[in-house]
């Protein structure tokens, strides 16, 4: 009999095989990213002292936009994270895209974080 995975089950099978390679460290941190339905979360963790050095979601009071959930969010988020990052001296980071395919909403944010100056 074949049993059929749903997508979230996939998705969190793939991340853990990329979490066993990548790891984060107070030099280079890891950027999380994280999508939901209606929202898109990023954080910066070191993994050797597991704590987060920075975040930003489109679930933040301060956040401008029209949406929270799409690709323009998503491009807003890697932009703020970016600048926070770049603030706390972080300009060198491993990318984890938890699992999701390197499309649509996770590559908005991650080309955005790029272009504001974060290198991975």
């Amino acid at each position: 009999m074949i049993t059929k995975l749903d997508k979230n089950a996939s998705r969190k099978k793939r991340h853990a095989r990329v979490r066993s390679k990548i790891t984060g460290t107070a030099e280079r941190p890891r950027l999380n990213v994280f999508r939901s339905n209606k929202y898109i979360y990023a954080q910066l963790i070191d993994d050797t002292k597991g704590v987060t050095l920075v975040s930003a979601s489109s679930m933040e009071k301060d956040f401008t936009g029209e949406s929270t959930g799409n690709v323009e969010a998503a491009a807003k988020i890697g932009e703020t994270i970016a600048k926070r990052a770049t603030e706390q001296g972080l300009n060198s980071i491993v990318f984890d895209r938890g699992g999701y395919l390197y499309h649509g909403r996770i590559k908005a944010l991650a080309e955005a974080a790029r272009e504001n100056g974060l290198q991975f």
